[in-house]
């Protein structure tokens, strides 16, 4: 199957954020990431994309997997369609969310101190929900119980994440759905504008834009900036290696 032509485009990703991050804050690597990433591929494609599952000859696209992730995924699939029977918001998500949804703004604006600047972003929802104006995430994830999820949540900085998508999309509500690679368990996380697990994932993400433009900036007049005056108050945007 041919790439996805989303991953060659030009505006900056939080997945771009975090190649950055990795750049100028590295840390020893925990667990096999490709292999996570991998499974993670799976499960989403599961949920999300069934069309590109091929469950007779074990494939995503033209990628073959083992009967063992096969059988994991597809059993943290019906995890999450179980909570759904309790769970209304995962029940509309399952039953309504547009999948695998792409948004592009081509000049975010961002502050740092006084200092602002625009950068062209891009993001891609698990799910989007076009009649209540917020989506969310799908994870698989290691973790077996509440507290390793919201360890995880910062550790591999999906508070970040969540606060990225929801500046692009201007959303005031968002939500992680994770199920448990080891106890097949949905842990859920609820997310608003200005709630701690928001402002922690905006701090996060508006050090590594700055990072990010201050580099890009160097060597390309494409991203502008100006000197905010003091009194300017404008508010004018899958898976744990483990």
């Amino acid at each position: 199957m041919p790439r996805d032509p989303y991953y060659s485009r030009t505006e900056v990703s939080n997945s771009d954020l975090t190649a950055l991050k990795e750049m100028i804050h590295p840390s020893p690597i925990m667990g096999d990431r490709d292999k996570a990433f991998r499974f993670g591929t799976l499960f989403d494609a599961l949920v999300t994309e069934p069309a590109r599952v091929n469950h007779y000859t074990l494939t995503v696209d033209d990628t073959l997997y083992s009967s063992d992730d096969f059988r994991l995924a597809t059993e943290m699939h019906r995890s999450l369609r179980l909570t759904a029977r309790h769970d209304p918001l995962l029940d509309r998500v399952l039953r309504e969310a547009d999948t695998q949804c792409v948004m592009i703004r081509q000049a975010q604006q961002f502050a740092y101190g006084p200092l602002t600047y625009t950068l062209p972003t891009r993001c891609k929802w698990d799910w989007w929900l076009p009649s209540l104006l917020f989506g969310g995430d799908l994870k698989s994830t290691a973790a077996a119980t509440q507290a390793e999820f919201d360890e995880a949540v910062d550790r591999f900085d999906w508070d970040r994440s969540r606060a990225w998508y929801m500046d692009i999309a201007r959303s005031d509500r968002d939500f992680i759905y994770a199920v448990s690679k080891r106890n097949c368990r949905v842990f859920r996380l609820l997310v608003e504008r200005d709630d701690p697990a928001y402002t922690a994932g905006r701090d996060k993400y508006e050090e590594l834009a700055f990072q990010y433009w201050l580099i890009h900036s160097t060597f390309s007049a494409s991203p502008t900036s100006t000197v905010a005056a003091s009194d300017n108050s404008d508010n004018s945007d899958n898976s744990d290696p483990l």
